[in-house]
């Protein structure tokens, strides 16, 4: 591998500013060197389920709340691991093809925001429904979570609720909008509980339901990733006379203007909107 491809791959990945690129080489790298222990466990006659173990042990989600005061840290480890490269590659596909719409509307601390969160919410919900259903409690004790899937279901449900006429062309299917895609993904995962894989199923959930009440509270005004927002540092400034226009200039975006263009995406595409239009949509997504 030369220095030119690795100089791209850790420009895209760390120094590009873009959390596509940013999640998706930190699950393939975490992948990757999982994968290479494994070879190296297997190759030394342990085996390669060791790595596995290892894994399920000190960095997967426990369904034990008693567990969690050791390992807290697990909330967000969990999603970085995973347990095949079909599992790793079709999350990373999502992150990508949804990913990439949803920046078309909004900024990346709003992904990161959804992303981290969503699996969160995921993972607790995970452990909330082991308690709650008698036929999971005898799991809690060996049951964890692995895999990205509640923060990737996050991103793809928040970006059909923002805009759900939004059509995507899919292999077999052609034309496929939105809000039918993360139906389907939502109704398959219910569906998915009464499965072996019954965890993660729920996980999926719990990202779902996080991913639309970010956008339903985005749209009445609440921005919940402003918490990752940077405060401004306190600085002394002198006194200028009052100027209205520059007032008129600095304020911003009024929340219906975003709405009405955001409308007009979802009715028409986002290839309708006029230049001005985009350009508003653009300061939004920077504020």
């Amino acid at each position: 591998m030369n220095n030119g491809l690795i100089e791209d791959l850790k420009y895209k990945v760390f120094r590009s500013g873009n959390p596509i690129f940013l999640y998706i080489g930190l699950n393939a790298m975490v992948f990757i060197v999982t994968a290479l222990l494994g070879v190296l466990l297997f190759l030394s006659g342990n085996g390669s389920g060791g790595i596995a173990a290892f894994i399920g042990e000190y960095f997967a989600f426990p369904a034990d709340v008693t567990a969690l005061p050791l390992r807290f840290y697990t909330l967000l480890t969990y999603m970085f691991f995973h347990d095949n490269f079909f599992h790793l590659l079709f999350n990373m596909l999502w992150v990508y093809w949804l990913g990439q719409i949803f920046m078309n509307f909004m900024n990346s601390r709003q992904f990161h925001f959804i992303y981290l969160a969503g699996g969160i919410c995921g993972a607790i919900l995970f452990t909330a429904a082991f308690y709650a259903f008698p036929v999971f409690r005898p799991s809690i004790p060996t049951a964890h979570l692995i895999g990205s899937s509640a923060a990737v279901i996050a991103i793809v449900t928040a970006t059909a609720t923002l805009v759900p006429d939004y059509e995507i062309r899919m292999l077999f299917l052609g034309n496929v909008k939105l809000k039918y895609l993360a139906l389907a993904y939502m109704l398959l995962s219910i569906i998915g509980v009464g499965s072996a894989n019954a965890g993660g199923n729920i996980a999926h959930i719990g990202g779902a339901i996080f991913g639309f009440a970010y956008i339903k509270m985005l749209r009445s005004g609440t921005d919940w990733s402003n918490l990752f927002k940077k405060r401004p540092k306190l600085k002394v400034v002198k006194n200028k006379a009052y100027n209205p226009s520059s007032s008129k200039s600095g304020s911003t975006i009024a929340q219906s203007e975003i709405d009405a263009i955001l409308d007009k995406i979802s009715k028409s595409g986002y290839d309708k909107l006029s230049k001005e239009e985009k350009e508003t949509l653009f300061k939004a997504s920077n504020h």
